[in-house]
């Protein structure tokens, strides 16, 4: 496999010949959030009950979207990053990693990662790169990082600095799944000089009430899209042993806001940027 241009699907796995769209799912539900159209009747449902229990929950998702934008233009201009490894990709939507990426450094390099076959029958949309650069999916659960790790290692150097995106992906994972441990298996596996950047739903910025809410939610959608909210500080300890970027870990709306993201905009999401010492 040569890393001069590879572009493709890595895949680990079997992909299921036939897509549940009687369970809602996660990816779908959060494309039907962002107002794009590769979801169901199931996913439509599972994301209008979020809604009622969270108002501010379609805010927040493209206040989260937007976050992914400024911290990849960051890191591109700022800290010099050519390398991405982005982990719980979801559906194509508008300034997917690769494309705010490449449009400031064209040859950069990133691989994505999902385990939904409805993402993985759109790959081919994310797999558009500058001819100097390459884009690659991976087919993979969060919960192998060894086998991402493995895959990945086909597109990208890993003796090179390497950003690490985990946004909206860790609330799907349970506190007994230990995501704590599968964010350092993956950090450990970077250099020096390379940047985690994660954004979480928040367990302690939620109106009184909200709780019981997402616990009926989390029945509705079952273990594919159930999620467990996070305390700032369990968000910070995502972190530990990184040197975290200013303004620190803040909602994603307050993380080096620009002219077209308004600071006052709702959206409860944790979020941070951190560096590898």
């Amino acid at each position: 496999m040569t890393k001069d241009w590879f572009q493709g699907i890595i895949s680990t796995r079997r992909v299921p010949a036939d897509i549940n769209s009687d369970v809602a799912h996660s990816a779908r539900v959060y494309n039907y959030l962002l107002g794009g159209k590769d979801n169901y009747a199931a996913d439509r449902a599972a994301g209008d009950q979020m809604i009622a229990a969270l108002p501010n929950v379609v805010s927040g998702s493209r206040a989260n979207r937007a976050f992914l934008a400024r911290a990849i233009r960051f890191l591109v201009t700022d800290c010099g990053i050519r390398q991405f490894l982005d982990i719980g990709t979801g559906i194509p939507s508008a300034d997917n990693t690769h494309e705010v990426a490449q449009a400031i450094a064209p040859q950069t390099r990133i691989v994505y990662v999902d385990n939904d076959p409805v993402v993985l029958s759109h790959a081919r949309a994310l797999l558009t790169s500058s001819p100097h650069g390459a884009v690659a999916y991976l087919d993979a659960d969060v919960r192998e990082p060894e086998e991402i790790l493995r895959a990945a290692a086909g597109t990208l150097d890993f003796d090179q600095p390497v950003a690490l995106m985990m946004l909206m992906i860790l609330h799907m994972i349970p506190d007994e799944a230990q995501p704590h441990r599968i964010v350092s298996r993956l950090l450990d596996a970077l250099p020096s000089g390379s940047f985690l950047v994660i954004s979480h739903p928040p367990s302690d910025l939620l109106p009184e009430g909200v709780a019981e809410a997402q616990r009926r939610l989390n029945e509705r959608l079952g273990a594919q899209a159930s999620m467990t909210a996070r305390s700032r500080a369990e968000v910070t300890q995502f972190f530990d042993g990184l040197e975290i970027v200013e303004p620190g870990v803040v909602q994603v709306h307050q993380w080096r806001p620009d002219i077209e993201v308004s600071p006052n905009a709702p959206a409860s999401i944790w979020c941070a940027v951190g560096r590898k010492i």
